[in-house]
């Protein structure tokens, strides 16, 4: 009898202990799902709100950025202040191509208020030459301007100067603030180019 009752005892611990092990699982699960999960919300807020990648594509922007390279883009900047001139900037292209709604990354040469003109290959924001070190060629397009930028836009242009390397300010007129999606801060691909744009 006390054998019996024995096995009763030890049946019923063994129960006990299968259902903490299966209620210590669900638990685990449960943990894990919740972590994930708010993983995944932050990530989702971040790329939307903060930081998003985007690819060049294309050669506009050399020697500066080249085709396939990986940014990381500030979407918050410019909450806070406006583009600068120097700045290199995601937007929406103002005159997609095919129906398809595309960004574009260019520089920004002048802000509102600012008179640009482009005389023999080289760019003048006020009637002032700019010196353009992020260049490796004189402007090949021909003469631009005079153009004053109005309020709330910018006027923006590709670093690549040969000749129809670029479809900017130029071609598509200049770009209102509320088209930019944020300025490109780190190149994050290739590894070897990883580093400030």
């Amino acid at each position: 009898m006390n054998q019996a009752l024995e096995e009763k005892r030890s049946a019923a611990g063994n129960k006990k202990a299968e259902g903490l092990t299966n209620g210590s699982f669900t638990a685990e699960l449960w943990d894990w799902v919740k972590s994930i999960s708010f993983a995944l919300l932050v990530v989702v807020i971040v790329n939307q709100f903060i930081f998003s990648q985007s690819m060049v594509d294309g050669y506009s922007m050399e020697p500066t950025l080249e085709n396939g390279e990986r940014l990381l883009v500030n979407r918050i900047l410019y909450r806070f202040q406006a583009p600068q001139i120097g700045d290199v900037v995601i937007f929406k292209d103002p005159d997609p191509q095919n129906g398809r709604t595309e960004y574009l990354v260019k520089r920004v040469v002048a802000v509102a208020g600012d008179q640009v003109e482009i005389r023999a290959g080289e760019l003048y924001v006020n009637g002032q030459p700019v010196e353009e070190k992020y260049t490796k060629t004189a402007i090949e397009d021909g003469d631009f301007g005079p153009y004053t930028v109005e309020d709330n836009h910018v006027f923006v242009l590709g670093d690549n100067r040969k000749r129809n390397a670029s479809r900017d300010s130029r071609i598509f007129g200049e770009i209102a603030k509320s088209s930019i999606v944020g300025r490109a801060e780190w190149i994050i691909w290739p590894l070897n180019k990883f580093g400030g744009v």
